[in-house]
């Protein structure tokens, strides 16, 4: 558990990152300049943050699953 607790914190912190930085772009895309090339930028960037957490989320909750079937498969282990 400590290696997907570290694992979880990893991917936390780097899709939240990704995700800030794609909303400040779109923010700034949509309402501060004056081009709206940064708006699909922005929505592209948020997209891809919460893609690398699901996938982040997705290996962490089958290596626990992995982990515990192997667990109830050899019970001397």
């Amino acid at each position: 558990m400590n290696v997907n607790k570290g694992m979880f914190n990893a991917v936390q912190y780097f899709g939240g990152t990704v995700i800030i930085i794609g909303i400040i772009t779109f923010i700034f895309g949509a309402f501060a300049s004056g081009s709206s090339l940064l708006t699909p930028i922005g929505i592209g960037t948020v997209m891809g943050g919460i893609f690398i957490f699901l996938m982040g989320m997705f290996f962490i909750i089958t290596e626990e699953v992995l982990e515990k079937t192997t667990k109830k498969l050899n019970p001397q282990k």
